[in-house]
């Protein structure tokens, strides 16, 4: 067992409409408990990214998992995207309508397989011929915290971690914007746009997927600090720039072999937080913040 500082950073969305936001932010504080009790007894960052995305998608808080809301056409697409970065192991799934947790869909193919991404129908049916328990009822199971025509309002999950042997991993899922066309597909499920994890860094996004999509946003962020030697915080908000400049919106959360966080949004706010080896779980609200 390594015994390096260690982190856990996670998200539960950017958004750009203003509201009461307390429970999502209180249980983030639940999720970052839960990871650092794992991360303090040697668990690996693959483990711990996943299983922190797990809660947040079951807890109906976010839009991801439980939290979903319907397409126009009236029925649910989720997406979902896990990479462990000594390794460079990737899994993704996208537009699923009939299981529970994307993010184990995600690890499941991963761990099942040799491709890295699988989608509607065939991706159902690789997950039921790994003996992956389709929901009986899914309109009865998802519990929308949003309206459609509140598209602005994203909240997409995602968990970065740095593990007590240095070693990185991400992992993001979203139920897409709610209320988007049928057949939609964002960054979630698209490794180096949503999710990146490799030697230095790994990263999570959140907010308007066509333009982290045209950004590959978060392999950019790894690609300025391993080809430009940028610091963490510079290559994330350089990221982040971009996509405002091109007319998008959302933020990232980020985290590095040494177990530096730094958050950024570009966005009215990001529901986020961390903790790293002294087990202090903070969660700023709005706040952009950089822990080295």
């Amino acid at each position: 067992m390594g015994s390096q500082n260690f982190a856990l950073a996670i998200h539960g969305g950017a958004y750009c409409v203003e509201r009461d936001y307390g429970a999502q932010e209180s249980f983030l504080k639940d999720v970052l408990q839960k990871g650092y009790e794992m991360l303090s007894s040697g668990a690996l960052a693959l483990d711990v990214a996943v299983e922190a995305v797990r809660m947040l998608e079951d807890a109906g808080l976010y839009v991801a998992g439980k939290g979903s809301g319907p397409n126009r056409a009236g029925y649910y697409e989720l997406d979902a995207s896990v990479m462990e970065g000594h390794t460079r192991q990737v899994g993704a799934v996208a537009s699923l309508r009939r299981f529970q947790n994307p993010v184990y869909c995600a690890r499941t193919v991963m761990d099942k397989s040799k491709q890295a991404l699988f989608a509607a129908e065939g991706a159902e049916n690789f997950l039921l011929a790994q003996g992956i328990v389709p929901l009986a009822d899914p309109p009865a199971y998802f519990e929308p915290i949003e309206k459609p025509k509140k598209e602005r309002d994203a909240g997409t999950v995602g968990a970065v971690v740095c593990d007590q042997n240095g070693h990185l991993a991400a992992a993001t899922s979203t139920g897409g914007l709610p209320g988007k066309p049928e057949g939609r597909v964002g960054d979630t499920p698209l490794i180096g746009a949503a999710t990146w994890a490799d030697e230095t860094v790994a990263l999570s996004t959140t907010g308007h997927g066509e333009y982290f999509i045209r950004s590959v946003a978060a392999h950019d962020v790894a690609a300025r600090m391993r080809y430009g030697a940028q610091a963490l915080d510079t290559a994330v908000q350089g990221t982040l720039t971009q996509i405002q400049e091109l007319g998008g919106w959302g933020g990232m959360i980020s985290v590095d072999k040494t177990g530096a966080v730094y958050c950024g949004h570009v966005a009215k706010g990001m529901h986020h937080g961390w903790v790293r080896t002294d087990g202090m779980v903070c969660v700023p609200g709005d706040q952009s913040a950089m822990l080295s």
